[in-house]
């Protein structure tokens, strides 16, 4: 049973588990920071908004700080949840800014202009920064809104429905949130792990090899591949039923889990077969490392004796400037190879691949021309 990998099609697909972005949150901040500049700046062009005697090289100075802040986001796309929420908190404090120095809020600053900060806050920042937000809401609602009204009970039924309405607002846009990165990382995890046994998959064996390809191409270790195929496995399915074969694969990837290194790669790549690839020395470590996992197998399923492992195992040392992927794959073909010696060879055993031997050079042909 030939494993037939396609080596080119095998690309793992990268899906993101955040919606905490720090380039995605500053784009965003930064438009809705200058979207709220330019529209609180057209109040400086149209008479009668502004109130009298308010200041307006104080409400000028607020919008040139929010689109100075915007542009500058823009320019230098990064920002931490840090930044954010303080920038989050002064959107709040602009608002006031605004909403007093006009003369109806109602109509020129309607606190639904903090449904920015609201929607900035509920997509990036944590739990707690958005309750702090939202527990700031309706004070600044109540700050902006006071001047206005000469009944507390009026002020009181407009601060609860602008602060309820943003507040729930942002509240539903986090709760959205949460479900979308749930689903995010759900899918995230079907893509790359097994779903049987919850060792790695085909997919994201090659991205996790390409680290430990990388590195000992630094440090000028080796890469071994072990390729384990658990014997008669077939029999035991037909004997015991698919229900304990099911569980044997889980008993075993438990029981290889405990005993591979931290920076080895154990995978499951299709029906019985598991694959291992890691760091070694020499052929020697790497026989070492295949006697252990044997044993572990050995070990796994002692309710129903005879549960062994025959494993192949292929070494190689990375070559500047090959790609990476195609040599992973290769470097798990020749183990393959051998694990199928270890079959031929009575099962329950280690087989070491025959190490690569180099091209011969090809030698120059020097012609020479004979006289006339």
């Amino acid at each position: 049973m030939s494993l037939g990998w396609s080596h080119s099609t095998d690309a793992v697909v990268s899906v993101p588990t955040r919606a905490r972005d720090p380039r995605t949150a500053a784009r965003w901040t930064a438009a809705f920071m200058l979207l709220g500049a330019a529209a609180g700046s057209v109040n400086l062009l149209v008479d009668g908004v502004l109130r009298d005697g308010a200041p307006r090289g104080v409400y000028a100075a607020t919008m040139a700080l929010l689109a100075g802040l915007g542009l500058g986001l823009a320019a230098r796309p990064r920002v931490g949840v840090w930044p954010t929420f303080a920038l989050v908190l002064l959107g709040d404090l602009v608002y006031v800014v605004v909403a007093m120095s006009v003369r109806d809020p109602l109509r020129h600053a309607t606190p639904l202009m903090m449904l920015f900060a609201a929607f900035v806050a509920a997509w990036f920042l944590d739990a707690w920064m958005l309750g702090v937000h939202m527990a700031v809401v309706p004070f600044a609602c109540w700050a902006a809104l006071a001047p206005s009204f000469t009944d507390a009970p009026g002020l009181g039924v407009q601060v609860l429905v602008n602060a309820g309405m943003l507040d729930v607002a942002a509240f539903g846009v986090f709760v959205l949130r949460r479900r979308v990165q749930g689903l995010l990382a759900a899918t995230e995890a079907l893509s790359s792990t097994d779903p049987l046994t919850g060792l790695a998959n085909r997919r994201s064996l090659v991205t996790q090899a390409e680290r430990l390809w990388r590195q000992a191409h630094r440090e000028g270790d080796h890469v071994v591949a072990l390729v384990l195929d658990l014997d008669h496995f077939k029999q035991l399915n037909d004997t015991h039923g698919h229900a304990t074969g099911d569980a044997v694969l889980r008993a075993v990837a438990a029981a290889l889990r405990a005993v591979v290194r931290p920076t080895d790669v154990l995978a499951r790549i299709g029906g019985e077969e598991l694959v291992v690839v890691g760091l070694a020395a020499d052929r020697t470590e790497a026989h070492r490392l295949g006697e252990r996992l044997r044993g572990a197998v050995r070990q796994a399923w002692l309710d129903q004796p005879g549960v062994t492992a025959s494993i192949g195992i292929a070494l190689d040392r990375p070559v500047p400037g090959a790609d990476v992927a195609t040599g992973v794959w290769r470097l798990v073909d020749r183990a393959d190879a051998a694990m199928y010696e270890a079959k031929q060879a009575g099962r329950d055993r280690v087989e070491l691949a025959p190490p690569l031997v180099p091209a011969p050079r090809a030698h120059r042909v020097v012609r020479q021309d004979h006289p006339a």
